[in-house]
């Protein structure tokens, strides 16, 4: 597919690149276990509000650069995010508006119009599982391990696990890892759904997740755009609403110039060519 030069914005602790449609965005801070810094949080949701915009961009991928995947929230930042008033109102007052800033910041990824393909590798516990519940799917090296690691520290778990990750794997199981904190490897995150599929290695985690990225990529943007939307909506309302809402949808959206390209891909045997 002819690609047309962009102008992508540059991280402190994120590295982007876009190729063939598809972003790649690495967490960059393998010298601290990828631990969620407060520069990490704003620049998350500046990347993905950004990627989201950018027409260019069909698929993205939220991976890792160094020996973990992400260690979770930054300890300092835990200790800062409490904030410092005497007033015990006023504390925890803003200690609310950090904690629906932090939600803000990763729910961009969910929020985003293209799919977000997250490649864990080793370890994604805390904050790393808030982040990764917000991607469309999930997909795991063999030496990956998760766990919501908040309740090992005296708290509840505030930024999205526990609202997301009930829709995504069975409720009890849900509750037991939540009220347990204990780990889960890669193996047994398949068998309950957390993830879709194990690889390898980290090799071949990204080899695969870059060959299904580019897969949604040949795919009509606008079908794709509107497949996340149909599938967020219907997670989060009864099915009658949810057919209402495609009913809606496909009587604006429905492109004739993509259906007519697609169509003649089919007939013709040949990759279809969509406009972003």
């Amino acid at each position: 597919m002819q690609q047309e030069q962009i102008t992508q914005p540059t991280f402190e602790t994120l590295e982007l690149t876009v190729n063939d449609h598809v972003a790649e965005v690495f967490l960059n801070r393998g010298d601290k276990a990828n631990s969620m810094n407060t520069t990490m949080w704003r620049e998350l949701q500046a990347c993905f509000e950004w990627l989201d915009s950018e027409p260019m961009v069909r698929a993205v991928i939220l991976a890792a650069h160094g020996k973990h995947f992400c260690a979770g929230i930054d300890l300092k930042m835990l200790m800062e995010v409490q904030g410092q008033h005497e007033d015990r109102a006023r504390r925890a007052e803003a200690l609310r508006r950090n904690i629906l800033g932090m939600q803000d910041n990763l729910s961009a990824m969910e929020k985003c119009r293209k799919p977000v393909l997250a490649a864990i590798h080793n370890t994604c516990i805390g904050g790393a599982m808030d982040m990764v519940t917000c991607a469309d799917m999930r997909y795991a090296s063999e030496d990956a391990w998760f766990s919501i690691r908040e309740i090992d520290i005296g708290m509840t778990a505030d930024v999205g696990t526990l609202q997301r990750l009930p829709k995504i794997i069975p409720y009890g199981v849900a509750c037991e890892l939540a009220y347990t904190g204990r780990n889960v490897t890669a193996d047994e995150a398949q068998q309950i759904g957390l993830v879709n599929k194990v690889f390898a290695d980290r090799d071949a985690l990204l080899a695969g997740v870059r060959e299904i990225a580019a897969m949604i990529a040949t795919k009509a943007p606008l079908a794709v755009r509107g497949s996340k939307e149909m599938l967020q909506y219907s997670r989060d309302h009864s099915v009658q609403e949810g057919l209402n809402y495609i009913a809606t949808w496909n009587a604006g959206m429905l492109s004739a110039q993509d259906l007519e390209e697609g169509l003649a891909a089919q007939m013709e045997k040949r990759a279809a060519n969509y406009d972003n």
